[in-house]
């Protein structure tokens, strides 16, 4: 069997010390304000002269500010990052022309990711040391995994998330996926919230809720937050705290994900899925906290990539199909199927139905 050549990110948690830290937080600002001083030059060049300003165009200017006296500070830090900076926002432009997005938005130093990406040149890594440009020490990197065999990091991306935690993602070449034997099952697939996923087998798989799970502590930890001075230390150090607890949220979401999804790509060859626009329907207030929770979106982003790497199909449905409507035994459609009945009855053939059981059929008969 032929192994697969995919490219991979592996992250790890760091501890860096106090010069590296500062030396990486000086790199987020400057990559920040690079990032937002091209974006606004691009702004006024299409919006005054009808212009469009590429990579090449931004990247002169970067030379052109460094060299100014009040962007000298651009000097201090390593150029890679502020390059990648440019080329990220060339992408962002790029699907907006392709009107596969929105037009980038401008940074912001509270709200915005902080992250530098350093490409070959800018870093050193060698038997589980990396060392980054401006450096002189590697960083402490908690290795929780190896690498695979052979596999040399492209790219390197450090970033410091809201809750203070340090990570380090590395872009390789995996050789090692290999496509999973064939096999006869299929399966269809129906989200929810009761069960997060019922399978055409009749089989339901809980929602775990976990925002629900940590809702008490999280709402303590922001009526604290609120209460603090704004610009004070032990504001910060209570934004901080809420940040935990939403970090904590969202690992045990993506564990529970990654187990769930890595089990449906290995015990079936053929998936079928509804196309949901959770976009849309998070804009309502009455379920918009739950359906967040779920994590939808995420679980078919996994199963995507999943079912690519390990050789199995992943058929998507439209989303207007009547999946909740439709009798998997005789094919009538219901007149009307509102969200509270759970539970009913064919008026056709008279064979009682389990809401998400029959959707989950239909899909795969769909597919």
């Amino acid at each position: 069997m032929v192994s697969a050549v995919v490219k991979r990110a592996f992250r790890f948690r760091f501890y860096p010390t106090d010069a590296q830290a500062a030396e990486l937080t000086r790199t987020f600002g400057c990559v920040r304000k690079v990032y937002n001083l091209a974006l606004a030059a691009r702004i006024e060049a299409w919006d005054v002269r009808g212009e469009r300003l590429g990579y090449n165009a931004t990247s002169a200017l970067l030379t052109t500010w460094k060299k100014s006296e009040e962007l000298a500070y651009l000097n201090d830090v390593s150029c890679v990052p502020l390059q990648q900076a440019l080329r990220h926002l060339q992408t962002g432009y790029a699907a907006f022309w392709d009107k596969r997005t929105r037009r980038p938005r401008f940074k912001s130093r509270k709200k915005s990711r902080a992250s530098a990406e350093y490409t070959k040149s800018a870093f050193r890594y060698r038997e589980g040391r990396l060392i980054l440009a401006k450096m002189a020490e590697p960083l402490n990197v908690i290795w929780s995994r190896s690498l695979p065999d052979g596999a040399e990091p492209s790219t390197v991306t450090v970033s410091c998330d809201q809750a203070g935690r340090w990570f380090v993602s590395l872009l390789c070449e995996d050789r090692s996926v290999q496509p999973l034997p064939c096999i006869e099952k299929v399966v269809g697939i129906d989200m929810g919230l009761d069960s997060l996923v019922t399978l055409s087998t009749g089989e339901k798989i809980p929602n775990p809720r976990y925002e629900r799970a940590d809702r008490i502590k999280l709402a303590r930890a922001q009526r604290d937050h609120a209460r603090k001075i704004p610009g004070s230390s032990n504001r910060n150090k209570a934004r901080r705290q809420v940040a935990r607890i939403h970090a904590r949220i969202a690992d045990r979401r993506r564990n529970h994900l990654h187990e769930l999804t890595t089990r449906l790509v290995r015990e079936n060859q053929t998936l079928v899925l509804e196309d949901l626009a959770v976009r849309n329907l998070i804009k309502g207030r009455a379920l918009a906290r739950v359906i967040s929770d779920a994590g939808w979106r995420e679980f078919r982003t996994m199963l995507e990539y999943k079912a690519n790497w390990y050789g199995r199909e992943l058929i998507v449905i439209d989303r207007w199909f009547p999946s909740s409507k439709l009798c998997s035994s005789c094919g009538a459609l219901a007149s009307s199927m509102p969200l509270h009945v759970r539970v009913w009855i064919c008026d056709e053939c008279g064979v009682s139905h389990d809401r998400d059981v029959n959707a989950a059929k239909n899909l795969l008969a769909a597919g």
